[in-house]
């Protein structure tokens, strides 16, 4: 259907509810290009400050969605439901890495549409970009290969995959709408409906470190994501977890790719990143049918882990997307460290009371390991290892983290920064868990 962008936009503007066929007609006007950028821009920032109904943004998800190819795994080999899991994204986040092959490993395949990070945030495909030749954006018939070969592949937004989302997100990247609620929703379900996925969970991160850092604006999130997977027959299910720190030992692309590989070979576990990726996949296994309760799925996902079939997926993940095929048993030949390394230690010795990881975020990306802005490059071997965490007792002469940089100057310098982020006191509140909030859907209306 034809309509008039400029009428859609007015529409909007003043207030107005805009219809299935009005929202429809807009997106395919974005994805063919007779919308303008200029116009795109107007929409969105209409929509920032008038908002959607849940039945607007339900029907604008579902026009995002079919702007394009929609995934449909029925005609493969494969037999177990198409699972997703998505985070909102915080500092030190390495839980798609572990969670993907995990699930594949216990009878699903995981489709995993992932982003770049912008800000404090890290992204899951920058992780991944620092495995020599891995391809993080491959064509719709590789994608399918690796899934069908793996059980899971983790890639970027490809071009046949909610288009209109693509081109709106850019545009929202530099208008300051990236914050709009409706917009967030239907950007990160769009791209999850089409690639035909039959269930999904949402890791929402709560605390500085995190993209809303309230619990109240977290909450919202979740609830409008629930909302409208209901309305698109997703079953869904939001876990709130805690971002006030860095989630494992590492932080930084290739550091946080090694700590995914420790984790799923045994080698190193942090207890955090542990309870959070347990929690996120044993949701996920019982939404898609194959574990009967949270017991069942504990069980399977250490069997999968223990038994090396989690490692093993991983690895055959990472030659189909054609990366080295003994990243597992040897990172160390393909994932170059950065060439200065400086452990940090503390001004005094005591227990650390509190980690802002907002500074720990921001310290990457001043090391080069993030981006400021979308055409940023980013040097992949930077970061943070062994960063300490609330709790932790440290002597004078143990480090709260090591920095990995270029220079000496910006270890210097990062030094600096790291001693203002992790605070050092006599005494700290006992460890909570980091799973704040569990919020589901009244009844789970789509299957495999």
């Amino acid at each position: 259907m034809k309509v008039s962008p400029a009428g859609v936009i007015r529409r909007k503007r003043d207030g107005a509810t805009l219809g299935e066929k009005e929202l429809a007609g807009f997106i395919a006007g974005i994805t063919d290009g007779t919308v303008s950028d200029a116009q795109v821009a107007a929409f969105a920032m209409a929509v920032c400050f008038r908002g959607m109904t849940r039945e607007e943004c339900a029907a604008f998800t579902a026009a995002m969605t079919y702007s394009g190819a929609v995934l449909d795994w029925s005609g493969t080999t494969l037999r177990g439901p198409a699972l997703d899991k998505h985070s909102t994204g915080g500092v030190g986040d390495k839980v798609s890495l572990i969670l993907a092959p995990v699930v594949a490993a216990c009878g699903g395949f995981v489709p995993m549409i992932s982003g770049r990070g912008l800000g404090h945030t890290g992204g899951t495909l920058d992780k991944l970009a620092s495995i020599p030749g891995y391809d993080a954006n491959p064509d719709l018939v590789r994608f399918r290969a690796a899934v069908c070969e793996a059980g899971c592949a983790i890639v970027g937004q490809t071009a046949d995959l909610a288009p209109a989302d693509r081109r709106l997100y850019a545009v929202r990247d530099v208008t300051a709408t990236t914050d709009s609620l409706p917009l967030i929703t239907s950007s990160i379900l769009s791209k999850k409906l089409a690639a035909g996925i039959h269930a999904l969970v949402v890791d929402v991160k709560v605390g500085s470190g995190a993209l809303l850092p309230s619990l109240t604006a977290a909450s919202e999130l979740a609830e409008s994501l629930l909302q409208i997977a209901g309305a698109a027959g997703l079953p869904m299910v939001a876990l709130l977890t805690d971002m006030t720190q860095a989630l494992g030992h590492d932080v930084g692309n290739a550091l946080e790719v090694c700590e995914a590989i420790d984790f799923l070979t045994g080698r190193r576990r942090d207890p955090r990143l542990t309870v959070v990726t347990v929690a996120l996949t044993a949701e996920l296994l019982c939404l898609g049918g194959l574990a009967r309760d949270e017991t069942e799925a504990a069980s399977m996902i250490a069997r999968a882990l223990d038994s090396g079939a989690a490692a093993e997926r991983f690895a055959r993940m990472v030659s189909a997307l054609g990366g080295p095929t003994d990243l597992v048993e040897h990172p160390e030949r393909h994932l170059r460290p950065a060439p200065v390394q400086r452990a940090v230690t503390p001004t005094r010795a005591g227990v650390v009371t509190e980690v802002d990881a907002r500074a720990l975020g921001l310290l990457l990306v001043d090391l080069g390991g993030g981006r400021r802005r979308v055409e940023d490059t980013i040097d992949v071997a930077v970061g943070l290892s062994n960063v300490r965490g609330v709790g932790d007792v440290v002597a004078k002469d143990q480090s709260l983290a090591v920095i990995h940089a270029r220079t000496a100057a910006d270890a210097e310098a990062g030094a600096a920064a790291l001693r203002r982020a992790i605070s050092v006191g006599e005494g700290a509140s006992a460890p909570t868990s980091p799973v704040l909030r569990r919020l589901a859907q009244g009844a789970a209306t789509r299957r495999p």
